[in-house]
């Protein structure tokens, strides 16, 4: 069991100090220069750079070996996180320097995350835990994660300002580095080797020559995205909504605690509230996943998680009702990445993991570093209520419309076994709910 809960345990770490982050580094910049578009470019500095070095890293890290970057990239994330508040207790922190530390951070984070998740199929082989059993144990880590670090961050921003906290998630990523390096046998997550491939007329014409390069091994999880219309619906789907997710978490819901003074403790009492829902919510996927429908559950889900914040906000309601909506939304959210880990779980082959896993993610990411962008320049044109209500019907008429598409019909169709021809598993496209 040691290899999988230390995976486990340096994914929980690791993405709490992440969530930490979230809170402090844009309350930081909003409280010092009360400005939502400045506060969405740090945003955008750091997403971008993560979801283009995601894409861009699949091959390598199955080259290189997945725990080799894990804990390297997590030690370069800790320098830089340290980097911040030791600047701006020496009075040297500018916007520009804040903005190019922040981008590090999310270059390295990218694969850092990437090689955590490639880590858990083995580490399940190693522990002689069911695959199943294992990603959903990897689901519950990061919801926990989305639990704890909201809680934490905004106790800290709270009560000992912003700086303070980044310097608890330099902290904790400094505590995954040791992790992996120290809990994960050398042997494991080294380069990953090619394994016999399936009989094509592909694969005929290759031979038994040398491995393929960086740009083969790309363009072979390209092509394999390319021909699966259900994976790409979801991935442009959840794209959308994960941009909408962004500026509402980075920009939307600090004005609106700025705004009602509820402050950088409301921020994370509502990313508690709505994470341990989705825990919640979680664990009754898991159990009731074998006699679930699909296709409606995956919709209803997105119903209750996407519009209902944003209309909330922008009602004026008191703080309970409020967390009363996130606690109804996360509940709903449990939902979705449980069932798009088993539709990866049955269409993807393992052999195209790393590839598959960074392009996927990537693409439905694409649109989180514009989010804050998004939303800052928004709400500084029109004012924060317009741009909720705007949202919420963004995020209402994206997965409502999605959903009439033909694709989706084969959500059910595969359900309980891997595809023909494709053994294995890969990691799935996720919902990022902030």
């Amino acid at each position: 069991m040691r290899p999988l809960v230390g995976v486990l345990t340096a994914t929980l770490v690791s993405l709490t100090g992440t969530r930490v982050s979230a809170i402090a580094l844009p309350w930081f910049v909003l409280a010092t220069t009360g400005s939502a578009t400045r506060t969405g470019l740090v945003a955008f500095c750091e997403m971008a750079p993560y979801v283009v070095v995601k894409a861009l890293t699949g091959p390598l890290v199955d080259r290189v070996g997945p725990r080799v970057v894990s804990w390297t990239t997590d030690l370069v994330s800790a320098a830089a996180a340290a980097v911040i508040p030791l600047l701006h207790v020496r009075g040297l922190l500018t916007l520009p320097l804040l903005l190019c530390l922040v981008a590090l951070i999310g270059s390295v984070r990218g694969p850092g995350d990437l090689a955590k998740e490639i880590m858990v199929p083995e580490a399940a082989d190693r522990a002689r835990v069911p695959l199943e059993r294992a990603t959903g144990l990897a689901g519950v880590t990061e919801r926990l994660a989305s639990t704890v670090g909201p809680a934490v961050g905004g106790s800290v921003v709270a009560l000992l300002g912003p700086m303070t906290a980044l310097a608890a998630n330099a902290g904790c990523f400094a505590l995954g580095s040791l992790i992996v390096a120290a809990a994960l046998p050398r042997s494991m997550g080294r380069a990953v080797q090619e394994p016999p491939r399936d009989v094509s007329d592909a694969d005929q014409n290759a031979g038994d020559g040398p491995p393929a390069g960086y740009w083969r091994r790309f363009g072979e999880g390209f092509a394999f995205l390319r021909g699966e219309p259900l994976l790409l619906t979801i991935i442009v789907m959840v794209g959308v909504t994960n941009l909408l997710d962004a500026g509402f978490s980075t920009v939307l819901v600090p004005v609106w605690a700025k705004d009602t003074g509820g402050g950088p403790a409301a921020i994370g009492l509502t990313g508690t509230v709505m994470s341990c829902a989705a825990i919640g919510g979680s664990l009754i996927a898991a159990a009731l996943a074998p006699r679930m429908r699909r296709r409606p559950v995956f919709f209803a889900g997105f119903l209750l998680a996407g519009a209902p914040r944003f209309l909330v906000l922008a009602s004026g309601a008191p703080l309970w009702a409020v967390l009363a909506v996130f606690a109804v939304g996360g509940f709903g959210a449990g939902f979705l990445n449980p069932i798009l880990g088993a539709l990866s779980f049955e269409r993807v082959p393992r052999n195209l993991l790393g590839r598959v896993n960074a392009l996927g993610n990537a693409t439905a990411w694409v649109g989180v570093p514009l989010g804050g962008l998004v939303a800052g320049a928004a709400v500084a044109s029109f004012g924060l209520v317009p741009v909720l209500l705007a949202g919420g019907v963004a995020y209402f008429l994206t997965t409502n419309l999605a959903g009439l598409r033909p694709e989706w019909r084969q959500m059910d169709r595969l359900r309980g076994r891997a595809a023909p021809g494709r053994g294995g598993h890969s990691e799935p496209v996720r919902v990022d709910l902030g």
